[in-house]
C-alpha cells in the first residue's frame, strides 16, 4: 500500500493546520489537560483518515476478457436504463457507485481497450448521490473501445469533492485494472453499459475496485461498431 501523489499536498495542509490549532489550544488551555487530549486525539484521527482516504491498496485484479470490473470501492446506488447524449446517442445501463469519505478514492479502468472519447466538464457541487449530479456536477466522461463494445465511465465530484483527476486521453491504450485517476472526497462513478450486458450486482451492494465483477458483455456484439458511420 502507498499514498497517492495527489494526496501529499492535502496531507501536508491538514497536518500543518491541525498542528497550529493544537499549539493554540495548548497555549490557551494548557492547564486543562483533558481539552488538549481530546483535541489531540481528534486531530490524530483526522490525519489518519486523510491517509486512509488517499491510500492506494494492493488489489488482486479480476482479469476477464468480456467482464467489466468495479472501477472503485463503494456502494451501488443506481442501476437504471438511461439515455446517453454524449459521444453516443443511445440508451444504456447506468451502474453508479457512491464513494463515501471512508472509501479508497483511487479509480481503475473497468476494462481494457482504447479510449475513443474523453472530456472534462466543470460544474456544480451537488451531493454525489443526487440523480442530476452526473450531468450538473464537475465530472469527466470517457468511453473505452473494448474491442466489441463501448464501455463508458464518468467520474463525478460530490458536495465535498473539489477536484477530479483523470489520466485518460483520447487514443490511449489502457489495461483492465490500471489506474484511471482519483476524486478527492465524497463522490461517485457511473459505468455506462450496453443494454444487452448481464449485470452482476444489485442496488445497495458493496463493491471493491478491481475485484468485484459488475457485468458481463456479450461475446458477440449485436452489430459492428463503426465510428465513421
Amino acid at each position: 500500500m502507498r499514498i497517492h501523489k495527489e494526496g501529499i499536498k492535502s496531507i501536508i495542509v491538514v497536518f500543518v493546520f491541525l498542528g497550529v490549532l493544537l499549539a493554540l489550544i495548548f497555549a490557551f488551555s494548557w492547564k486543562n489537560v483533558w481539552v488538549f487530549l481530546v483535541f489531540g486525539l481528534l486531530a490524530a484521527y483526522l490525519i489518519f483518515q486523510v491517509f486512509v482516504f488517499f491510500r492506494i491498496p494492493n488489489r488482486n485484479i479480476l482479469f476477464t476478457d468480456n467482464g467489466v470490473i468495479a472501477p472503485a470501492d463503494g456502494k451501488i446506488v443506481m442501476i437504471e436504463e438511461v439515455m446517453v447524449n454524449e459521444f453516443l446517442q443511445e440508451k444504456r445501463w447506468q451502474v453508479s457507485i457512491f464513494m463515501n469519505i471512508f472509501n479508497v478514492h483511487v479509480n481503475w479502468y473497468p476494462c481494457g481497450g482504447t479510449i475513443t472519447y474523453y472530456k472534462y466538464h466543470p460544474g456544480e457541487k451537488m451531493v454525489a448521490w443526487h440523480p442530476k449530479s452526473s450531468e450538473k456536477n464537475e465530472h469527466t466522461t470517457l468511453f473505452i473501445d473494448q474491442g466489441k463494445h463501448m464501455v463508458g465511465v464518468r467520474q463525478v465530484a460530490g458536495l465535498i469533492a473539489r477536484r477530479v483527476v483523470c489520466k485518460a486521453k483520447t487514443g490511449k491504450q489502457v489495461l483492465q485494472g490500471s489506474e484511471l485517476g482519483i476524486i478527492k472526497f465524497g463522490s461517485r462513478l457511473d459505468i455506462l453499459l450496453p443494454l444487452d450486458a448481464e449485470i452482476k450486482v444489485e442496488k445497495g451492494q458493496r463493491v471493491w475496485g478491481c475485484e468485484t465483477l459488475l457485468a458481463m458483455l456479450p461475446i458477440a456484439a449485436a452489430g459492428s461498431f463503426d465510428l465513421n458511420t
